[in-house]
């Protein structure tokens, strides 16, 4: 699966990126970006099978840049600090929603899930 991620936190996308290697290593990351409007831009560009999002970003939220994208045809998994934004992000058609610190088994699981859907959809 082709995996973009998008989080303000230049840590926060450093960890991610080193769990998505040791604990789902079938999972490519095409891109990686703190900045939400090059973000916007990435997931445009390389139509990723999976999105992990960050929320609270400046210039553009999390949601924000789902609005405008507009129809997603990518899984979504966020990736936050924050647990008031869930029922939300489960409006946007969230696949999971993770906290910070990200818990490697739920971010397998959360893996785990969009393998499943991505193999649903193909039939």
């Amino acid at each position: 699966m082709r995996a973009i991620l998008l989080d303000d936190e230049p840590d926060s996308v450093h960890v991610l990126r080193k769990l998505l290697e040791r604990h789902c290593p079938d999972v490519e990351t095409l891109a990686a970006c703190t900045d939400s409007e090059e973000g916007l831009a990435l997931i445009r560009q390389h139509q990723p099978d999976l999105v992990f999002l960050d929320i609270e970003m400046p210039r553009l939220n999390g949601f924000q840049v789902l609005e405008a994208l507009g129809d997603q045809r990518f899984l979504l998994i966020f990736t936050t600090a924050y647990d008031q934004y869930a029922v939300r992000a489960f409006k946007f058609s969230a696949l999971d929603y993770l906290l910070k610190p990200i818990d490697p088994k739920e971010l397998a699981n959360a893996v785990g899930k969009a393998r499943e859907r991505r193999e649903t959809d193909r039939s």
